[in-house]
């Protein structure tokens, strides 16, 4: 058995394999895998702000700036300003139409890499690798 410090280079594994079968599905949609996730945490929190889609998705602010306006671009969402600096982000008509697409996107992945593998959702693994992510992340208010 492998040591714990292996862990890290699985998950990336993992996440750079993710990237990699989505990308086209992702691209009929115009999106990235980064862009999907900043759409999802704008999906799950109202009025969350363009920093703290950075911070719970722990990208750079640069990054998450241009995929933001990109998808202002695409109608998907939009900025309004809120206090002093902060842009607020919300999702349009079509941005939630999206999410949809997204979620089933995501979701299949995990689904088809599970059965293969013979871990269900339920699994102590995933919520243990949750546990570890609240760690990292604060939590939006």
């Amino acid at each position: 058995m492998k040591n714990i410090g292996y862990l890290a280079q699985d998950i990336s594994i993992l996440h750079r394999q993710y990237y990699k079968d989505t990308r086209e599905k992702f691209n009929q949609i115009n999106l990235n895998p980064t862009a999907a996730c900043i759409l999802l945490a704008v999906s799950d929190y109202e009025n969350i702000s363009q920093n703290q889609v950075a911070r719970s998705l722990v990208i750079d602010k640069g990054l998450a700036t241009r995929e933001i306006n990109k998808m202002e671009k695409l109608n998907y969402l939009t900025k309004s300003d809120g206090a002093g600096k902060t842009k607020i982000l919300n999702l349009t008509e079509t941005g939630n139409k999206v999410v949809d697409t997204v979620q089933h996107i995501r979701s299949q992945w995990w689904e088809d890499r599970f059965a293969k593998s013979g871990i269900t959702p339920d699994s102590p693994l995933v919520s243990s690798i949750e546990a570890v992510v609240s760690t990292i992340i604060d939590p939006i208010e």
